[in-house]
């Protein structure tokens, strides 16, 4: 069981990442671009995947994983953190970091 403060650290962990409140909630950001968000009370985040991501998580895991609102038709999904361990979560964002790093940070992380 994961919790909002175990996913802020595994997020700023990553490199160049940043918290940035909007929106009335935290948003985990590289340069400007978003890949995950929530807040602490809610018990839930929403992180950036594929579409095909998307589909594959809500499949494997409905009570846990659904399409996000708002955001949900580009592939966002919605994570319940009390149905998830740390480990998964590290992946999740990591997957979700990689989509928006730019290609120096990758590079900086992959060694």
């Amino acid at each position: 069981m994961a919790t909002f403060e175990e996913l802020t650290a595994l997020a700023l962990e990553l490199p160049q990442a940043h918290r940035e409140t909007t929106w009335e909630q935290d948003t985990f950001r590289v340069g400007r671009k978003i890949f995950a968000m929530g807040r602490a009370e809610a018990g839930a985040a929403t992180v950036k995947a594929t579409p095909e991501e998307q589909a594959a998580l809500v499949a494997a895991a409905p009570a846990v994983y659904s399409v996000a609102p708002y955001t949900g038709r580009f592939g966002w999904v919605r994570v319940e953190l009390s149905g998830v361990g740390t480990e998964e979560l590290r992946e999740l964002l990591t997957d979700a970091w990689r989509s928006v790093a730019p290609k120096r940070a990758l590079k900086e992380y992959d060694r």
